[in-house]
C-alpha cells in the first residue's frame, strides 16, 4: 500500500485566528528553509514562520475552504487554490520561478 506521504502532497502550514477570521500561510513542504532572492527582494520561507505543522492534501483543501485570508507559496498549493476556483492564474506572482498567491475573501453580513 502506498504511503499517504508518498505522493509528495504535503504542506507546511501556519494558522492564525483573530475575530471571526482564519488566516493561513501554506507552502509546499519542499520549499521550507529556502531563501528566494530576486533583485533587491529577499523572501525567507523559514521553518519558524511556515511550519507550525505539516499537513496533507485533504487538510490543505479544508483550510483553503475555511480561511478568510490565505498566503500561499509553491506550485502544488497554488495549483490547488486555482483548481478550487479561489483564484485565477492571472493573480499568481512568481519570484525566482516560485508561485506566490494571496487570497482575501470578502463576505457580506
Amino acid at each position: 500500500m502506498k504511503s499517504m506521504r508518498g505522493d509528495n502532497q504535503i504542506y507546511a502550514a501556519r494558522t492564525t485566528r483573530y475575530s471571526d477570521s482564519l488566516m493561513i500561510s501554506v507552502c509546499d513542504a519542499d520549499l521550507v528553509g529556502k531563501t528566494l532572492t530576486q533583485g533587491e527582494m529577499v523572501i525567507s520561507l523559514s521553518r519558524d514562520y511556515f511550519q507550525e505543522e505539516v499537513i496533507e492534501k485533504e487538510e490543505a483543501a479544508d483550510l483553503l475552504n475555511k480561511c478568510s485570508i490565505a498566503n500561499l507559496v509553491g506550485e502544488k498549493i497554488v495549483a490547488m487554490a486555482i483548481s478550487m476556483g479561489l483564484a485565477k492564474e492571472a493573480s499568481v506572482k512568481r519570484i525566482c520561478g516560485i508561485p506566490f498567491l494571496m487570497i482575501f475573501k470578502f463576505y457580506h453580513r
